[in-house]
């Protein structure tokens, strides 16, 4: 479910017979109803009543003009003790949907709706408002203009701007808690959501939030293996913190997530042993099914896209399997190391007698019989043999 285009939620924050001037806080809030709207609009509705330490009138108003409230946004406009739209402004389509837009299975469809259907029908019931379009609203996904809304008693007024919904309100009685609302002129105190929580809103998205999992897995993977590199595993440390907090807001199966770390694992061996792909494979399998199934729990507006999921196992399939072949290339291929090759090649000794040159371990030697000591660097002169002569950089 979700609030498409915009929602204002106007909460008083002082009683009308408190000062002259009441103030009223307005939360702009536009966009989907998620975890992280919601614990924006939350906070705030609790912040305002605990500064006023007192129960306070919550009025919402649809608007500007085009704005629409759906899904989500209609319990959240039907639970408002005042509740008001632009002139150029529909609210209605509730009924519920899967994942992928379509309609739900007939069994758990049924469910759904008739609990969607009754508990917006109780809110607008108890609010004086038309439970039987809020019953169509969920059943039929019906709509209705602002002119329609108002006429059929969905809706409690019109309102072009919130200094005219504050006007328009003035005098009357809300239900059911019986606020008499006098806000006319009221001072206008504007809250949106911050730019942490815009990132937070974007980023809370199934199939980024494993994309993200998975680089920062590979980031911090690289600077394991090429230590000194800095970049890859700083930005994998981002991408797996961001990542992680996906996972503690949108709740997560372990299963899902201990495939994708088994998929990781299998992927990393088959670099070392020689399974002939099975291991990529099976790699693959798990990142895909992983992934479909880590958000099964969420709600269905946030689970993981399976064409999406296939691509990526396809091409990360594809760029895998060639970085075998070259490794496993590498790996067969003769050793064909000259003198004049090696010689200038820079090195590090390892222990006493062996030196690392050129991502191989080599005996070595000094040609005045020095000793090398594990951590010098040096220098290869010449070779003899299979045995280096070196110097100490």
């Amino acid at each position: 479910m979700r609030v498409l285009l915009l929602v204002g939620t106007l909460l008083v924050l002082a009683s009308p017979a408190a000062a002259a001037t009441p103030r009223v806080l307005a939360i702009d809030f536009h966009g989907d109803v998620n975890p992280v709207t919601q614990d924006f609009v939350c906070h705030q509705l609790d912040r305002a009543a605990k500064e006023q330490n007192a129960r306070l009138p919550v009025l919402v108003w649809v608007g500007p003009n085009g704005a629409t409230a759906a899904s989500a946004g209609v319990w959240i406009a039907q639970a408002a003790d005042y509740l008001a739209m632009a002139p150029e402004t529909n609210i209605g389509s509730s009924t519920p949907i899967d994942s992928s837009g379509g309609n739900i299975g007939f069994d758990l469809r049924r469910k759904l709706i008739n609990h969607e259907a009754a508990s917006l029908r109780a809110l607008a019931e108890s609010h004086g408002r038309n439970a039987e379009w809020a019953d169509r609203a969920v059943r039929e996904a019906t709509n209705a203009t602002a002119q329609e809304a108002l006429k059929m008693n969905v809706i409690d007024a019109i309102a072009p701007s919130l200094p005219a919904l504050l006007t328009e309100s003035a005098g009357k009685t809300t239900k059911p808690r019986g606020y008499t609302l006098q806000l006319a002129g009221a001072h206008i105190d504007h809250v949106e959501l911050g730019f942490f929580g815009r990132v937070l809103n974007t980023l809370l998205d199934p199939n980024i939030i494993s994309l993200l999992f998975l680089a920062g897995l590979a980031g911090i993977g690289f600077e394991i293996f090429h230590p000194g590199v800095v970049l890859p595993g700083a930005l994998g440390a981002v991408a797996l913190v961001t990542a992680l907090y996906g996972f503690t807001v949108l709740p997560i199966t372990w299963a899902g997530l201990m495939l994708l770390l088994l998929g990781v694992a299998l992927l990393v061996t088959d670099l070392h042993v020689t399974s002939h792909g099975a291991l990529t494979i099976a790699g693959l399998i798990c990142l895909a099914v992983g992934s479909i199934m880590l958000f099964r729990n969420a709600p269905a507006p946030y689970h993981t896209s399976k064409p999406l999921v296939i691509s990526i196992a396809v091409i990360l399939g594809a760029a895998w399997a060639f970085a075998i072949g070259k490794s496993w290339e590498v790996r067969h291929r003769p050793a064909a190391v000259s003198p004049q090759a090696i010689a200038g090649s820079v090195g590090e000794v390892r222990r006493e007698g062996m030196v690392f040159v050129n991502g191989e371990l080599w005996q070595a030697r000094t040609a005045g019989g020095e000793r090398l000591r594990p951590g010098d660097r040096v220098e290869v002169e010449s070779l003899d043999g299979l045995v280096l002569t070196v110097r100490p950089v």
